[in-house]
């Protein structure tokens, strides 16, 4: 059977085995603790939720209302690593320990100044940014979204190092090490969280001090590690507190073109969840589950992205293009093996999980159409619209990913919704319907786009 598999997803493009970097051994070493550690962080998600639901209904809605604000800065905060780690992919593909070296150290600087700069914003403006946002919120939830709010926002310099430290060892295939750190982090916060709800009672403040604690042991934990000299990259102190123009320069061609993608995403959903809130309490509540359930069938998709970023960028840095193409199409074969059967796993498991909510039977079968339109094409073209994206910002192709993102996702996506929601009254079914329908013209697109070639044409060191 595995022999099979090894011989299906060896692509019909052949490069000489000399200059095939990463045996399939290396690869499923890559992808499994990623798997663990995106599964890990679903299940603790879903443990955090349960137990915030304890705090009071202000504390959640509070809390879930903060959440929308405090994504936008995780995703500038990873945004930065990531532009980080194909830098430091491309220079460890061509074998140069010294820039590879700068390089991390100065994604660590920038991540960490940016940070700062960002946390003290938001702890001046925070307040004025809530009531700005929500002005008819209870006062008991507001009380809330300022506690929870002020506090993460604490956590911005260490929630910046650890995305930091994390793509570092990701671009070097060292992903068990990430997902060793994620547990710990983990277990922190969850731990942390049963003690401030159960025990102290605290409230907002019971649930984002452990979130904000587990940031900065976690950054503590990657930046030592980092700093390793056993590592194929490491970083360097005197690299850190000088800045080095031209390489961050670099980074921050990768960083902000996915830092927009990413805010404009976001965006995309607040406007989208001002839809939803219009519909029937059934399909909203179908809405919010299928979004947990969407998030477990996304894990394998959501894992399989940073494998791209790693093999394809240390391809490009080797100057070898044909193997980036070739390893495109294997891992993209891969994934999609991989997300087929996991996303038919998860269908067979919705017998067992539908049971957990105490939902109306009108919810429950809005809950199983949506869940089976996402399932069914995210296992099917899984591959094609989220990893295949990161394997082209990998090879230097990143305004065109961008602009990709912003038209299927921002507009095509968002109208599709509106029109086939408000439209054709089609209600949740039709959000889902829109969203695949906005991935199969994303993978259209970018396949399209490989088969030009234009997607290895671009020089980022």
């Amino acid at each position: 059977m595995i022999a099979w598999i090894e011989k299906w997803i060896e692509p019909k493009y052949q490069v000489e085995e000399s200059r095939k970097r990463f045996s399939n051994r290396q690869l499923r070493r890559m992808m499994i603790p990623l798997f663990i550690e995106q599964l890990l962080l679903m299940i603790v998600g879903l443990a955090d939720t349960m137990m915030v639901s304890h705090a009071g209904e202000a504390t959640v809605s509070g809390v879930s209302l903060d959440t929308m604000i405090y994504t936008i800065f995780i995703l500038i905060f990873s945004s930065l690593g990531a532009g980080g780690g194909v830098i430091v992919s491309q220079y460890i593909g061509r074998q140069d320990r010294e820039n590879g070296n700068t390089a991390a150290s100065q994604v660590f600087l920038v991540s960490f100044l940016i940070s700062i700069v960002l946390m003290i914003v938001l702890l001046g403006t925070g307040n004025m940014i809530l009531h700005l946002l929500y002005p008819s919120v209870d006062p008991a939830v507001m009380d809330a979204c300022r506690t929870y709010l002020w506090i993460v926002t604490l956590s911005f310099p260490a929630n910046a190092v650890y995305n930091a430290g994390t793509a570092l060892y990701r671009s070097m295939g060292k992903t068990s090490v990430t997902m060793r750190v994620s547990m710990v982090m983990n277990m922190i916060n969850i731990v942390g969280n049963a003690i401030g709800i159960f025990v102290l009672h605290a409230g907002a403040a019971g649930i984002a001090w452990p979130t904000t604690i587990s940031w900065y042991a976690a950054a503590v934990i990657m930046t030592y590690l980092c700093f390793s000299k056993q590592n194929t990259v490491f970083i360097e102190w005197k690299k850190i507190i000088r800045v080095n123009r031209e390489m961050i320069s670099k980074i921050m061609s990768v960083a902000i073109p996915n830092a927009v993608e990413g805010g404009l995403f976001q965006l995309a959903k607040v406007v989208l969840g001002s839809l939803i809130a219009t519909f029937g309490t059934a399909q909203i509540a179908a809405n919010g589950i299928g979004q947990t359930i969407w998030s477990l069938a996304a894990v394998v998709t959501s894992s399989m992205s940073p494998v791209f970023i790693t093999v394809i960028g240390q391809c490009i840095g080797a100057d070898d293009r044909e193997a980036a193409k070739y390893y495109l199409w294997k891992l993209l074969r891969m994934t999609t093996i991989l997300t087929f059967v996991w996303n038919a796993l998860v269908l067979l498991a919705l017998p067992v999980l539908l049971p957990l909510y105490d939902i109306s039977e009108e919810t429950r079968q809005l809950l199983i159409i949506i869940v089976f339109i996402h399932n069914l094409f995210c296992g099917t073209i899984g591959a094609f619209f989220g990893p295949m994206s990161s394997g082209f910002r990998a090879a230097g192709d990143v305004k065109f990913t961008m602009v990709v993102s912003i038209f299927c996702t921002v507009i095509f996506r968002t109208s599709m919704s509106f029109l086939l929601c408000s439209g054709l009254r089609m209600g949740v079914i039709g959000i889902a319907i829109a969203m695949v329908m906005d991935w199969a013209l994303k993978g259209i697109i970018l396949v399209i786009r490989e088969r030009t070639g234009k997607w290895l044409s671009h020089t980022l060191i």
